[in-house]
C-alpha cells in the first residue's frame, strides 16, 4: 500500500519554494525501494496499490462536465489548498507524479487511484455556502479527471498493452489489475473517490468477468480510525449528486453484494484503521485504512517544524496463504529511515498525537501498525493452493 502521498509533490514542499529540501525525493526514494524489491528483481513485492490523493492542489474552480449538468460554484474558504487553482499543479505536481512511477513502470503490476485532491476542481455550493460563526467550511464537491488521466489514463505509458491490467472505466479512473502471489490469481479493484453509480456497475461486470478469483478493492475514502465508515468527508459528493456513493452507500450497493470481495484498502484519514465486517453471505470483509501524509519528523528535523511531509511510510501486506491458517502479515516501513515503526523507539513519541491517538500507550499503538489477520475462512470461500493454481 502506497498512502496519500500530496505532501511530497506539494510545490510548496520543495526547494525552489523556500522549504528546506525536496519533499518528493521521499516519493522517489519510496519507488526506489519498491522497484529493488519487486519479484522481477529478485525480491518478493508482486503488486502494488496507491491509496489516491497522488498530489496535492485542483487547477480549476469547476469542470465542464459538472458546468454543463447545471452544477454552480462559489470560491472556497478555509485552506491554502482549496482557496484557488493553482498552476504549478500541472507544471510541477503532476509530472513529479508521472516521474515517480516511471521508476516502478514495467517492474510489477500496479493500481493508481485518484483520490479528492486528484480531481481537477473543488467547488462550494452556492446554497449551502460556509458559515464561518458556526465552523462550518459549506458543502463542497470534487469534479474532472482530465488532469489524473493526463497522467494515469488506461492509454497511458503505465498501462497501455500491459497483460495485468484487465479493465478500466471513465479513462481509467477505476481500474482493474489480475495478479499473481505464490499459487493464487488476485484481482484487483481500484475505485476512484466516492465512486458513482457507473463506477459500481463496471466494477460489478469485472466480477462476472472473473468469477471466483479472490479481490482485493481500493479506494480513498473509506474507512475511518476507529474502523468504521468513514462519513466525516467535505466534500462528501454523495450530498449534492444522487450518482456518487460515499463509504456507506459503496458498502452497501456493492461491497457487502459481492462474495468475492474480501479485502478493502483506503487513506485519506490519517493515521490507521481496521475492522471485519460480515459481507450480505455471510462471508467475512477485512477492511483497512492507513495514511501517513500528516508525519513531519523529517521536516522537523530539517528545519520546517509544523509541516507535513510523510517520512517515507508505506504499508506492507506479506500473504501466507500456503498454510491451514492463511494469514496477511502487516507491518509499516519507511524508506527513509530504512526502518520497520517497531524498529524506531520514538515511533508513539513522533506519531500518535497527530494521528489522534494521544490516549493509546505506545503498545497499542504499535500494534495497529503491525499485526497479522487470520484469514480463517479464505480457503473455504476461494480453494486451497493445490485447487487455486489451476484458476
Amino acid at each position: 500500500m502506497i498512502p496519500d502521498t500530496q505532501n511530497y509533490v506539494d510545490y510548496r514542499h520543495q526547494k525552489w519554494s523556500g522549504f528546506p529540501f525536496d519533499a518528493v525525493e521521499q516519493f522517489y526514494a519510496q519507488m526506489q525501494w519498491v522497484a529493488a524489491n519487486a519479484r522481477s528483481a529478485g525480491g518478493d513485492i508482486v503488486f502494488a496499490t496507491h491509496m489516491g490523493d497522488v498530489w496535492q492542489h485542483y487547477s480549476e474552480w469547476m469542470d465542464p462536465e459538472h458546468a454543463a449538468r447545471g452544477f454552480k460554484w462559489i470560491a472556497n474558504g478555509g485552506s491554502e489548498v482549496a482557496m484557488s487553482p493553482k498552476a504549478h499543479t500541472r507544471s510541477f505536481e503532476i509530472p513529479a507524479a508521472i516521474a515517480a512511477y516511471q521508476l516502478i513502470a514495467g517492474k510489477l503490476p500496479f493500481s493508481v487511484i485518484p483520490g479528492n485532491h486528484d480531481f481537477d476542481a473543488l467547488w462550494t455550493d452556492p446554497a449551502h455556502p460556509p458559515r464561518p460563526e458556526l465552523k462550518k467550511a459549506g458543502l463542497r464537491h470534487v469534479g474532472g479527471l482530465r488532469g489524473f488521466q493526463s497522467a494515469f489514463s488506461d492509454k497511458s505509458q503505465f498501462f497501455s498493452g500491459q497483460p495485468w491490467y484487465v479493465g478500466s472505466h471513465e479513462g481509467g479512473a477505476d481500474s482493474a489489475q489480475i495478479f499473481t502471489a505464490g499459487k493464487c490469481r488476485f484481482l484487483h479493484i481500484g475505485l476512484q473517490y466516492h465512486a458513482p453509480d457507473a463506477s459500481l456497475a463496471w466494477a460489478t461486470a469485472m466480477l462476472r468477468r472473473f468469477p471466483g478469483l479472490p479481490t482485493i478493492v481500493s479506494t480513498h475514502d473509506y474507512l475511518a480510525r476507529n474502523g468504521s465508515r468513514n462519513l466525516a468527508s467535505n466534500p462528501d459528493n454523495s450530498v449534492l449528486d444522487r450518482r456518487d456513493n460515499n463509504p456507506q452507500m459503496l458498502w452497501d450497493a456493492f461491497i457487502s453484494r459481492n462474495d468475492q470481495i474480501f479485502l478493502v484498502l483506503s487513506g485519506h484519514v490519517g493515521g490507521q484503521g481496521f475492522s471485519v465486517e460480515t459481507n450480505r453471505s455471510g462471508k467475512k470483509v477485512y477492511q483497512m485504512m492507513a495514511d501517513y501524509q500528516g508525519r513531519g519528523q523529517t521536516a522537523k528535523d530539517g528545519g520546517a517544524e509544523g509541516s507535513d511531509v510523510g517520512d517515507g511510510w508505506l504499508r506492507l501486506l506479506r500473504f501466507r496463504l500456503d498454510a491451514d491458517r492463511p494469514s496477511i502479515e502487516v507491518r509499516t516501513y519507511s524508506t527513509h529511515y530504512g526502518k520497520f515503526a517497531s524498529e524506531i523507539p520514538d515511533y508513539g513519541a513522533w506519531y500518535k498525537t497527530h494521528d489522534g491517538q494521544a490516549k493509546l500507550s505506545d503498545r497499542e499503538y504499535l500494534d495497529r501498525e503491525e499485526f497479522n489477520i487470520e484469514l480463517d475462512d479464505f480457503h473455504r470461500r476461494f480453494g486451497a493452493p493445490a485447487r487455486a493454481s489451476a484458476r
